[in-house]
């Protein structure tokens, strides 16, 4: 069983990967947080955290979108190609074909999530030129340069000599060499001295990063979830409708929870994607601050990704369940 998964999950991981408008959208979002310290410089007043919430913002919409789009052909694909039909006779339960079709997409959002933030952590360590003192963080931009040119030039030579697929291995050894290149600037500062004290790594950022993966996580289950049933157009329209919906759980289902039961039914139904959005604490913390969102917070919001990615996985199962593929 778990060589099935296992296998299952890694081929939808690969498949993910291949396709054209996951690194369409990683792409942009590089390009987008390369640009972000150009953009927030012309803000009247505190420029860096607009970078940040800019740079949070941009994240949140290149993993959710890479989750939307990956997941909601994940299932309904296969379906629709008939090669669903050929998993299922080897033999392959349809629990554990919805499971590991969720964690090779889950997985591919992952490592696209995980590119986009150290490109965000890179972006902040930069920051706003604000004034014509200020000069660019050039250990930053080095390390970016050599992670994107090493990456670029070795996928090339494995496209040509093996013919591996370019826009996938890219983006796997960009993952590689960008960690490198965080390593690097965790223990060096803006001016090239060995300084891991003052290397401009805010721990409010990581752990936002880390909230708006959570984030991601639940929208991946959702479109597995309807994906499952409906075919890929019903299931993008879902996803993005739920998701919208999720932005403003508490302006639309929350002011009514005490007295509406239609309220109620809502706030328990639709994901309450505000409480991975730290905005407020962004703007409520003064420069230099350590830790604004305690460790308390990202556990108990982990907690709620995994009890309603499990609520939606087994109602996933259960829809597959009655599904005709044949």
């Amino acid at each position: 069983m778990h060589k099935k998964l296992f296998t299952i999950a890694k081929n939808t991981f690969t498949e993910t990967l291949r396709q054209p408008v996951y690194a369409v959208i990683i792409v942009t979002a590089l390009l987008l947080f390369f640009i972000s310290p150009s953009l927030t410089m012309y803000a009247m007043d505190e420029d860096n955290k607009l970078l940040r919430e800019l740079g949070l913002s941009t994240l949140f919409l290149a993993s959710l979108f890479i989750a939307i789009f990956s997941a909601s052909g994940a299932v309904a694909e296969e379906i629709e190609n008939k090669t669903v039909t050929t998993v299922l006779t080897k033999p392959v339960q349809r629990p554990i074909f919805i499971i590991a079709k969720f964690l090779g997409v889950a997985a591919a959002v992952v490592l696209a999530h995980y590119i986009c933030t150290i490109a965000l952590l890179m972006a902040i360590r930069h920051g706003v030129l604000e004034s014509v003192n200020d000069t660019h963080d050039w250990p930053v931009i080095t390390a970016a340069a050599i992670a994107v040119a090493a990456a670029f030039l070795l996928s090339a030579f494995f496209n040509y000599v093996y013919d591996w697929k370019f826009s996938s291995t890219a983006i796997v050894l960009l993952g590689v060499f960008a960690t490198f290149g965080m390593v690097f600037l965790f223990f060096i500062d803006r001016n090239w001295q060995f300084n891991p004290k003052n290397n401009g790594i805010n721990a409010l950022d990581v752990y936002g990063a880390v909230l708006l993966l959570f984030a991601a996580i639940i929208i991946v289950a959702l479109a597995v979830a309807f994906s499952a049933r409906f075919n890929i157009v019903v299931t993008l329209s879902a996803c993005i409708g739920i998701f919208l919906l999720g932005l403003i759980s508490d302006y639309t289902f929350g002011r009514f929870a005490d007295t509406q039961l239609w309220a109620q039914i809502g706030r328990f139904l639709v994901p309450n994607l505000q409480i991975f959005w730290i905005s407020d604490a962004i703007y409520e913390s003064g420069e230099g601050s350590e830790i604004v969102v305690p460790l308390k917070y990202i556990l108990i919001s982990a907690t709620y990704t995994v009890c309603y990615t499990t609520a939606i996985l087994l109602a996933a199962v259960a829809l597959f369940q009655r599904r005709q593929v044949g």
